[in-house]
């Protein structure tokens, strides 16, 4: 059953190799297909290629497969190409010539573009929702820990004094910056492909701009070849954006991996969030976080597949366009969970308050003595060899009794300022 098929066979073997797995995520993007489909009768009912009573059945029918996509019923069988093949013959099965006209004016190149940007449009606001909601819990765990001082480091070598309100916040507001790529990404998205055929538009007076409206895009991809030439760069849009969360998840579940190590102790969690060893009783070892940080590194990967799958090619279709499903769908799923098992786990952190008692940490307030000095009158050249020389010859005496106020320090964290950034 295969869309172009003109009454002769292929190969098994080239079947194989040319379908790949694409028919386990077409079941991802199958209910999009039916969305768009049942777009594309309305129009094509509007425009006069369908009668209203044929119009009414597509999308009557178009509706029963979407209840058997939502229920888990739906399959793609090895016997079907796709999805568009699939839902092509349950129509024409339904609802014999009439099944058959719902190819009209439309190609399987804008199909699975569309299908794509519909698809790409809800996991990025997918993706936002839950990246705001780890940056709502992030807000929350500083205002709670603001007062809590924790050792800052430079080349990993103790530096000054951070806070846990500091190092909440800065994730937090880290992910701003990463949303920012996920809003370009959406804007990329929101834009209708359908309708320009196999990428060379069509003969039949279509109204492209019903179709729009119907599917809620901002705007359509007018040029038929740029709405072509859009498979691959949507996708890319989107793990650029991806990627970039991705490398702030990463980073904080490093955080965490070095500071559960007894070597830091500055946080910890309960024992259900941890694992242990088969042969050393003791351990707890974060295997959450180092997954969040192994599948966050892979993740950042994912714009350079997509760039290699597609960087040399001309204008116009290509059947290499069909591997970057098989890239972006399963990251966009793993990018999902880091979200969602980040955001678990750190509902249950545990911070160590008196890290900065151990006098090992004497030197984080090196600079603050300095600047006391400084703020006495002394010229910051000369308060800076005053330090050095107490520091070398052991004579340190640090100043505690710190007081930051700037923006953005750890006592002005700016909370409600990174919230409206968000906003």
């Amino acid at each position: 059953m295969k869309l172009w098929d003109k009454g002769f066979s292929t190969d098994k073997k080239i079947d194989h190799f040319t379908v790949g797995n694409d028919r386990e995520l077409d079941l991802v993007l199958a209910k999009y297909d039916v969305i768009a489909s049942k777009a594309h009768a309305k129009m094509l009912g509007k425009i006069g290629l369908l009668t209203k009573e044929e119009t009414q059945a597509l999308c009557t029918e178009l509706d029963h497969i979407n209840q058997s996509i939502e229920s888990g019923k739906f399959t793609i069988e090895d016997s079907f190409e796709d999805m568009h093949s699939k839902i092509e013959y349950v129509l024409t099965e339904k609802l014999g010539d009439t099944g058959k006209k719902i190819h009209t004016a439309r190609s399987r190149n804008d199909q699975v573009l569309v299908a794509m940007h519909l698809y790409l449009k809800n996991e990025l606001s997918e993706i936002k929702g839950m990246t705001q909601e780890l940056f709502n819990l992030l807000l929350k765990l500083a205002e709670q820990h603001k007062d809590v001082l924790l050792p800052g480091y430079t080349h990993l070598q103790i530096a000054m004094p951070s806070s846990f309100g500091l190092w909440f916040s800065a994730y937090a507001e880290t992910l701003v910056d990463d949303l920012y790529f996920i809003d370009a990404a959406y804007k990329v998205a929101d834009q209708n492909p359908l309708g320009s055929a196999a990428g060379y538009g069509s003969s039949f007076p279509i109204d492209r701009s019903f179709t729009t409206k119907e599917l809620g895009f901002g705007t359509m991809k007018y040029n038929v070849v740029a709405a072509q030439m859009g498979r691959g760069k949507v996708e890319k849009a989107t793990a650029f954006g991806m990627s970039s969360i991705a490398a702030t998840l990463s980073k904080m579940a490093m955080d965490i991996c070095l500071y559960m190590s007894q070597n830091f102790n500055f946080v910890s969690f309960p024992d259900e969030l941890t694992t242990g060893s088969s042969i050393m009783p003791h351990k707890k070892n974060p295997d959450v976080f180092e997954l969040v940080r192994g599948k966050c590194n892979k993740l950042q990967a994912v714009p350079n597949q997509l760039i290699l799958i597609t960087n040399n090619l001309p204008s116009g279709y290509h059947r290499d366009l069909q591997l970057v499903k098989e890239v972006i769908v399963p990251a966009i799923q793993d990018l999902k969970a880091c979200l969602e098992i980040l955001t678990f786990s750190l509902k249950e952190i545990k911070v160590n308050k008196g890290i900065l008692e151990d006098p090992k940490y004497d030197y984080l307030f090196s600079v603050d003595t300095l600047n006391d000095l400084v703020l006495g009158g002394m010229p910051f050249r000369d308060a800076y060899k005053k330090m050095g020389m107490e520091i070398n010859a052991g004579n340190f005496s640090p100043k505690r009794d710190i007081e930051h106020t700037h923006e953005g320090s750890l006592g002005n964290l700016c909370l409600k300022e990174i919230r409206n950034k968000m906003k």
